[in-house]
């Protein structure tokens, strides 16, 4: 080996010297497929509302998710994820579970406007809790054995809608155990669990907050969610999720955390996603704006790198633009 890789016999440029050579050896490739478009859906809005802090984010009423889920899968976008912001909060996020909710109604919707667009539905309790936590506040900790039938609750009215996958994001120790045992329980056993099984208290998430106005009123989440010094933690947290029943896990975010996307995929070969989130696209977008940054090799750019680290999937609200950008580099 050492003897064949020596110059002048081995030039890994004669390999790069052309468009056509370098997709021909591409090692890694990305696809539509492979992407997850997140979609806010609001109960209230009557018509798109722009999210600030994410150009070109909107909130949706269900009757634009639905059409908006349809174009989507004309671009060849491989799902969608649902957040919903219900008409009305309170202290034990109700309407997260409600059978008429803005989720439950979206994923109707989506279903009979785009019937092949797999649809996966965010479980946790932020957007619908009047305090902003993740789960059911006692005093001024999340009650996390409490948390779970509620988590659990959800889930079911999610699947019963019509969603493929239900993604519980809320950080319980048992949310996927709840979960998975629910839906068995109340005969929905092919719905597959997506886990946030990564999730780290990242200060990336601000722009996310905005759009489904959930920042907690007291407290922050540091409590639940993971530490961003720990590494080994997050394969003890994959090894439960992956023995409770997640059927797909995820890393969240994805750019400050890559090597932990590719101990994961190394150590348990496990479908994986990566969530790019808001904080991440906002990063972006704002540089592009300012024009420091050549938007779409970025994006591209930074997907790639995703997928070299092990994301079998990636959720990012550039799922659109990655998928324009993907035909017209095809073309």
């Amino acid at each position: 080996m050492g003897k064949t890789l020596s110059f002048p016999n081995y030039r890994p440029r004669r390999l790069r010297r052309t468009a056509a050579l370098r997709r021909l050896i591409a090692e890694t490739t990305l696809s539509p497929s492979r992407l997850v478009a997140p979609i806010f859906v609001s109960a209230t809005a009557k018509r798109r509302q722009e999210i600030k802090a994410m150009p070109g984010q909107y909130r949706l009423s269900v009757a634009e998710a639905a059409a908006e889920a349809k174009s989507l899968r004309q671009l060849g976008i491989g799902a969608v994820l649902l957040f919903g912001l219900p008409l009305r909060k309170d202290p034990e996020g109700t309407g997260a579970y409600a059978p008429a909710g803005v989720i439950q109604q979206a994923v109707r919707a989506v279903k009979k406007s785009a019937p092949d667009m797999v649809v996966i539905t965010d479980v946790c309790l932020c957007e619908y809790t009047s305090h902003g936590h993740c789960g059911i506040l006692r005093g001024a900790e999340v009650d996390n054995d409490a948390t779970l039938p509620v988590l659990a609750q959800t889930a079911v009215s999610h699947a019963r809608a019509g969603a493929d996958i239900v993604a519980p994001s809320a950080m319980m120790d048992g949310q996927v155990a709840a979960i998975r045992r629910a839906l068995n329980q109340e005969g929905l056993p092919h719905t597959a669990v997506m886990s946030y099984s990564v999730k780290y208290a990242s200060g990336l998430y601000g722009p996310f907050r905005e759009a489904v106005e959930s920042s907690p009123k007291t407290g922050d989440r540091r409590g639940y969610q993971m530490d961003p010094p720990n590494a080994d933690e997050a394969l003890r947290e994959t090894a439960l999720d992956i023995e409770e029943g997640a059927d797909i896990i995820m890393v969240k975010p994805a750019s400050a955390y890559l090597d932990i996307v590719k101990a994961v995929k190394e150590k348990f070969s496990w479908p994986t996603a990566v969530y790019q989130v808001s904080g991440e696209y906002s990063l972006i977008k704002a540089a592009a704006l300012k024009g420091w940054i050549d938007e779409e090799r970025v994006a591209m750019e930074l997907a790639m790198g995703m997928r070299r680290a092990g994301a079998d999937l990636i959720i990012t609200y550039y799922a659109k633009e990655l998928a324009g950008w993907l035909s017209k580099r095809r073309s």
